[in-house]
């Protein structure tokens, strides 16, 4: 604006309260509250699978280990803890054990404890998936943004069939994670010498140090539901009753039907 231009303040708020007379609006309307955001818990829900929504963090380690994240957080601007660096965590257990639940249990009880927490989570299959180099795609990138993740949880390591290039993938990720110690909840159906075997020993030796090891045993959870869920109507389904022979005689099965069976 030119300075011949320039206007009073009190006749640009006339023309600013003309404005909004015509456009239906009262200027001396008092001003409305924004709307509240949506709790960090509930923006999270929509990026947790819906089977583990409900999730909770009911292991003592587990439960240990997220107190002791959501201790450590530095305050944010509006005074809530923001994920520090700390210790990782590493859960082993046999297919069914509950791992997955209670990685997300974790995530879970940070949010309910009001940390603000950016997370993000991923299976070792898809991350090798996603970071494979395909034209229009930036894996570097990607890569980057999943080493400087302030939490990060890394589904399943050692499921994905293993290469050179998975396991230089894997030592990158880790390392840069173990170095800034950004914390990372690791899940695995492996023991550490196999996992050491399947991922490297450089990447095997991080890990040891960076994590706390929690060990899940016990049955697989999954097939013991699907039991309970069959054994309801196995028990409400009546015996079924003994048909009366018939009379007659049976007819004999053609030749080529008896060799058939």
């Amino acid at each position: 604006m030119r300075d011949h231009d320039a206007q009073p303040v009190g006749g640009i708020a006339r023309r600013l309260a003309h404005i909004l007379t015509s456009r239906g609006i009262d200027p001396a309307a008092p001003l409305t509250d924004a709307a509240e955001p949506i709790p960090a818990l509930q923006a999270a829900q929509a990026r947790i699978p819906a089977r583990y929504q409900d999730a909770v963090a009911d292991h003592p380690a587990v439960a240990a280990w997220a107190r002791e994240v959501a201790q450590a957080g530095r305050p944010g601007p509006e005074g809530a803890p923001g994920i520090a660096k700390g210790r990782s965590l590493l859960i082993v257990g046999t297919t069914g054990t509950g791992k997955t639940h209670q990685a997300y249990g974790a995530v879970r009880s940070l949010l309910l404890a009001g940390v603000r927490l950016r997370w993000k989570a991923i299976t070792a299959a898809d991350l090798y998936a996603e970071l494979r180099p395909r034209t229009g795609h930036d894996g570097e990138r990607e890569l980057l943004d999943l080493s400087r993740c302030p939490l990060l949880i890394i589904d399943d390591l050692g499921a994905a069939k293993s290469s050179e290039w998975t396991e230089e993938i894997t030592m990158r990720l880790i390392n840069r994670r173990y170095n800034d110690m950004l914390p990372t909840l690791v899940t695995t159906n492996l023991g550490m010498a196999d996992l050491r075997a399947h991922i490297g020993d450089r990447v095997a030796s991080r890990l040891t140090e960076m994590t706390d090891k929690v060990i899940l045993d016990g049955p697989d959870r999954r097939r013991a539901i699907a039991a309970r869920r069959r054994s309801p109507a196995a028990t409400a389904t009546p015996p079924a009753r003994a048909e009366a022979p018939s009379p007659a005689a049976p007819m004999a099965a053609p030749p080529a039907l008896r060799r058939s069976r």
